[in-house]
C-alpha cells in the first residue's frame, strides 16, 4: 500500500515538473494573452526558441524575408546592425548574411509525424472535446461528473478508433493505475521526458486541461472535474493501445533539431536585436528631453477635462484625438483600475473576474437597480426603464432560444424551414449585402431601449450585501471604506496626480465585432478578455464617495468640492466613447455637453486614423465622415475578418509622464502609463507598475510575436478555416489541437503583406536610475525576464542626470548612450498621424 502511494507521489512530481514547460490556455469566452513560451522565462530567449522549436515544432525568429523586408525598408538601421554584427565576431555583408539565413531556412525542413502519433492525437482531440464542452453540445458525453479518465474508460469500448477494449475492464481502473501500467516500463529519470512530451503533442489542449485544473473557481472544473494526470492517462493509455511511440527517443527521426547546449547567439537573433535597437534609438528620438519635473512643466490653466485610459496601445490613438480637441488631460493606467474585483452584471447569470490573470480578484461586486429606477421616470411608453429593459431583453432572449431550437431539433428543423426559412433567409441576406443597415438598425434599437448602465450601479458597499460568505470561495461581498480609500489612493499615487479637474473619466475599454470567435481577444486584456467598463463604474463610485473623498483630502490629495468622478467606456473597434453620466449634477450638465462634443470629434479623426491603417490611404486624406461610416460597418459586417487590429504593432511601453510624448504620433504601437517620478519618493509606485504592467505587456508583446513569425504553431491560422469548438477554442478544420494564439487576419493586412512588426518590448522609464535599479534588485522574476531578453530592451530617461538615457545591460548593470541624447523637443511641431501600410512594415 505505501509503496502504491509513493509510486502515485512520484507520478504526480513528474508531472508537475513536465507541466512547467506548458502554457495555459484560456477559454475562448476569456482569451487571454500569454507568451506560448513561458514555461521558458528562466532560459536565455535564444534558448528557449531552440527548446520551443524542439517540443513544439515552431519557429522562433521572423523569417528571413521579413529581415530582408525590414532592412530594404530603412527600418534596420545599417550602424547599428553592422555594430552588433561586430559584437559578435562576425565581418560580413548583410547581404550575404541574408542569403545564407534563407538557405538554411530552405534545408530546415518540416516536420514529419507518424502515423500511429497522428492517431492518437485524433482520437484524444475528439473525446477531449466531447468532454470540455461548455454548453454547446445537444448531446453531451456521459459521466462527466466522474472525471476525464472515468468517463472516457466507460465511452472507450464503444468508440470504434480504439483497438483491444471490448470492455471497461480491459482499461485501467484508474488513471493512477493506467499511468503506472505504462511508465513502469521505463526507468523512473525518463519520466519527465515522456510526460513532457506528451503534454506537449497537443499544447492548446493540454494547456487548457492545465488552466481549468488551476481555476478552484471553474464552475464546469467543478461540474466535470479534468486534471494533467486523468489527460496524460487516457494519452498514453491510447498510445500504447495504438502503438505509438512512448518515449521520444523511440520516436523515428522527424526533423526537429536537438536544442543542443550551444549558447551562441544565433544570427537570427543579431538581426532581430539590431531591429529593436533601431526602433528604440527612434522613439527615444522623439522623447521630449526638457521635461524633468512633471509638476513643474504642468500648466496653471485648470484641465476641462482628464480622462484616465488602459495602457492598452489603441487608446494613444484616441487619446491624441482628444488632447487635439482642447485643454483635455489623458492619462494611462492599467484598465482594471487597479480594483481586482469578480463582477455580475445585471444582465448576466454569469460572473466573470476582471482583474489580470496575476491577480486574484479580492471583491464580489453585483450590478442592482438603482433606487428610483423602479416606479421612477418612465420611457416613452409610460414603462419604467427598468421594466422597459427586461421586457425587450426577455423578448429577445426567448426569440433566440426558440430560433436556435427549432435550428437544431431534429424534427423541427424541417418545418422551421417551411414556414420561416424566407424571413430567415431574408434577414441573413441583409445582414450580408448591407451591414451598415443592420449597424444603423441596431444603433436604433440602443437609443430606445434603455441600457442597464442607465438605471443600476455596481453595489461596492460591504453593508449592501446580506451574505458575506458567498459560497464562491467566500469571495467578499463588496468593499469596506478602508479598501475603497486605498483603491482610490493606489490609482492617483500610480498615475502621481496633485490635481483634479472638474470632471474626471474613468474609461475602460470594450470591442464590437461579429461573427468573432476572438472577440473577447479585443476587449481588455487586464480585465481577463472582458469589458473594462464595470471597473471603470466601480472606480468612480468610489471616488464619488464623500466618506472616500474625505479620507482622501486628509492623505493630502486636495480634490476639488466641484469635481465629479464618472466612468465611460471606449468601444475600440468604432471609437466611440460612451459615458455612463446618470449622477452628473446640473452644475456640471454644460461641461459634459462639450465634453461629448469634442469625444465625438476626436472619434471622427482616430476613425480615419484607423481606417487608413487597414489600407494604403494617407490617415489626413480620408473622407472623415465615412470613416465613422466604415468602422461602424466592421462592427456588424459578420464576414469581416478584421474588424479591427487590437494590439497589432504594440513595440514599446512608456512608463512617464504625458508630456514625454504628447507632441508625438507613437501609431498605437505604445503602451502609455502615467507616471511622476516626483511623487513617489521611495518608489512604490513605480514598483508596483513594473511588476505589474510591464510583466503583462510583456506577455501581450511575446504574444503578438510568436503568432507572427509562426502562425501555424503559435497563432491560430486563417479564420476562414477555423471551427470553433464546444465553446473554450477554435481547431483548424475538422478536429486537432485547439489553436490558441492569434489569428493570421490579426496581425496580416493580407496573405503577402505584415501589419505587426515582430519585435521584442522596448521599455522605456523616465524616473531616477538608482530606483530602477533597486527595484530590479528586489524582483528576480523581473529581472530574470530582462536579462534573459523576454524584454528586448530596457532604457532609463534619468531626470536626475539631464534626462540622460542608460540601457540596461543585464546583472544589474547600465549602459549610459553616448551614441544617442535625448533632445528637447517642446517646441518641435507635432507629427502628422500617417497609415502604416505594408511598405512601413
Amino acid at each position: 500500500m505505501s509503496e502504491s502511494i509513493d509510486d502515485q507521489r512520484r507520478i504526480e512530481e513528474s508531472i508537475d515538473r513536465a507541466a512547467d514547460r506548458i502554457g495555459a490556455a484560456w477559454p475562448l469566452h476569456s482569451f487571454v494573452t500569454a507568451n506560448p513560451l513561458s514555461g521558458f522565462e528562466d532560459e536565455p530567449f535564444h534558448r528557449a526558441v531552440a527548446e520551443g522549436r524542439r517540443l513544439f515544432g515552431g519557429r522562433g525568429y521572423p523569417r528571413p524575408s521579413v529581415f530582408r523586408r525590414a532592412w530594404e525598408d530603412g527600418r534596420i538601421d545599417p550602424d547599428v546592425l553592422a555594430a552588433k554584427l561586430e559584437a559578435h565576431g562576425i565581418d560580413r555583408e548583410p547581404e550575404p548574411l541574408l542569403e545564407e539565413m534563407a538557405e538554411t531556412e530552405a534545408e530546415r525542413g518540416e516536420t514529419e509525424r507518424d502515423d500511429a502519433t497522428e492517431d492518437v492525437d485524433r482520437v484524444l482531440s475528439k473525446w477531449l472535446a466531447a468532454f470540455l464542452d461548455e454548453g454547446e453540445a445537444k448531446w453531451p458525453m456521459p459521466n462527466r461528473e466522474e472525471g476525464f479518465y472515468a468517463a472516457w474508460r466507460a465511452v472507450a469500448p464503444y468508440d470504434g478508433d480504439v483497438p483491444g477494449c471490448d470492455d471497461t475492464a480491459d482499461l485501467p481502473e484508474t488513471a493512477t493505475v493506467a499511468l503506472e501500467a505504462v511508465l513502469s516500463d521505463y526507468p523512473e529519470g525518463r519520466w519527465v521526458d515522456v510526460l513532457e512530451h506528451h503534454l506537449a503533442a497537443l499544447p492548446g489542449w493540454s494547456g487548457l486541461v492545465k488552466q481549468r485544473a488551476d481555476d478552484d473557481t471553474d464552475p464546469w472544473q467543478a461540474a466535470y472535474p479534468i486534471t494533467l494526470e486523468g489527460y496524460l492517462a487516457v494519452r498514453l493509455t491510447l498510445a500504447d493501445l495504438l502503438d505509438a511511440p512512448i518515449d521520444p527517443d523511440d520516436a523515428s527521426e522527424d526533423g526537429t533539431p536537438d536544442a543542443g547546449d550551444d549558447d551562441d547567439v544565433p544570427l537570427p537573433q543579431i538581426w532581430l536585436t539590431a531591429w529593436e535597437k533601431s526602433y528604440r534609438d527612434r522613439l527615444l528620438e522623439g522623447i521630449d528631453g526638457s521635461v524633468t519635473d512633471p509638476s513643474d512643466a504642468s500648466d496653471d490653466d485648470r484641465s476641462a477635462a482628464q480622462l484616465v485610459f488602459c495602457i492598452d496601445t489603441r487608446s494613444e490613438v484616441i487619446r491624441r484625438h482628444i488632447e487635439a480637441q482642447g485643454p483635455y488631460e489623458t492619462h494611462g493606467y492599467a484598465g482594471f483600475f487597479g480594483v481586482p474585483i469578480r463582477y455580475r452584471g445585471y444582465d448576466s447569470h454569469a460572473e466573470a473576474d476582471a482583474c489580470p490573470p496575476i491577480v486574484d480578484p479580492e471583491h464580489r461586486i453585483v450590478d442592482r437597480p438603482e433606487t428610483g429606477a423602479v416606479d421612477g421616470a418612465t420611457d416613452g411608453d409610460g414603462s419604467d426603464p427598468v421594466t422597459a429593459h427586461d421586457r425587450w431583453n426577455g423578448l429577445v432572449t426567448a426569440a433566440r432560444k426558440h430560433f436556435k431550437t427549432l435550428k437544431t431539433n431534429v424534427v423541427a428543423a424541417f418545418t422551421f424551414v417551411e414556414g420561416a426559412g424566407s424571413a430567415y433567409g431574408s434577414a441573413m441576406a441583409a445582414r450580408t449585402l448591407s451591414p451598415s443597415t443592420i449597424a444603423k438598425l441596431g444603433t436604433a434599437v440602443d437609443e430606445r431601449v434603455p441600457s442597464p448602465h442607465e438605471f443600476s450601479s455596481p453595489a461596492i458597499d460591504y453593508d449592501a450585501y446580506d451574505d458575506h460568505t458567498h459560497g464562491d470561495h467566500d469571495l467578499q461581498q463588496g468593499m469596506s471604506l478602508e479598501e475603497k480609500v486605498e483603491y482610490a489612493a493606489t490609482a492617483f499615487e500610480l498615475m502621481g496626480w496633485t490635481e483634479f479637474a472638474r470632471l474626471v473619466v474613468f474609461t475602460g475599454h470594450a470591442s464590437e465585432t461579429t461573427n468573432n470567435p476572438f472577440d473577447s481577444s479585443l476587449d481588455c486584456g487586464a480585465c481577463a478578455g472582458n469589458p473594462g467598463g464595470p471597473n471603470a463604474r466601480v472606480l468612480a463610485a468610489i471616488c464619488n464617495d464623500e466618506d472616500v473623498v474625505a479620507a482622501l483630502r486628509d492623505r493630502g490629495f486636495d480634490i476639488p468640492t466641484d469635481t465629479v468622478f464618472l466612468a465611460g467606456e471606449h468601444n475600440t473597434t468604432t471609437d466611440e466613447i460612451t459615458i455612463f453620466d446618470g449622477d452628473v449634477p446640473e452644475s456640471h450638465r454644460e461641461d459634459l455637453a462639450r465634453l461629448h462634443e469634442d469625444l465625438e470629434a476626436a472619434r471622427i479623426g482616430a476613425a480615419a486614423e484607423r481606417t487608413a491603417s487597414a489600407s494604403d490611404d494617407d490617415a489626413t486624406g480620408a473622407n472623415l465622415e465615412n470613416a465613422v461610416d466604415e468602422v461602424e460597418r466592421k462592427a456588424a459586417d459578420w464576414a469581416e475578418t478584421r474588424p479591427e487590429w487590437g494590439l497589432a504593432g504594440n513595440a514599446s511601453f512608456v512608463i512617464g509622464p504625458r508630456e514625454l510624448t504628447d507632441d508625438r504620433t507613437l501609431d498605437g504601437r505604445a503602451f502609455l502609463h502615467s507616471y511622476d517620478w516626483t511623487t513617489d519618493p521611495d518608489g512604490d509606485a513605480l514598483e508596483a507598475i513594473l511588476t505589474g504592467p510591464l510583466v503583462v505587456t510583456q506577455w501581450i508583446n511575446n504574444q503578438y510575436y510568436f503568432a507572427t513569425v509562426d502562425n501555424g504553431v503559435y497563432g491560430s491560422g486563417s479564420k476562414v478555416t477555423q471551427n470553433p469548438v464546444g465553446n473554450v477554442g477554435v481547431v483548424q478544420g475538422n478536429g486537432g489541437d485547439l489553436m490558441t494564439g492569434l489569428p493570421l487576419q490579426s496581425l496580416k493586412l493580407d496573405d503577402d503583406r505584415p501589419y505587426h512588426q515582430p519585435l521584442r518590448l522596448t521599455a522605456v522609464i523616465h524616473a531616477p536610475v538608482d530606483r530602477v535599479t533597486e527595484i530590479l534588485r528586489e524582483h528576480e522574476d523581473v529581472r530574470t525576464l530582462l536579462d534573459n531578453g523576454w524584454i528586448g530592451d530596457l532604457t532609463v530617461v534619468d531626470p536626475e542626470q539631464d534626462n540622460d538615457p542608460f540601457h540596461y545591460a543585464g546583472d544589474l548593470e547600465w549602459e549610459a548612450d553616448a551614441e544617442l541624447e535625448v533632445e528637447a523637443t517642446a517646441e518641435t511641431e507635432p507629427t502628422t498621424p500617417t497609415a502604416r501600410t505594408a511598405d512601413d512594415d
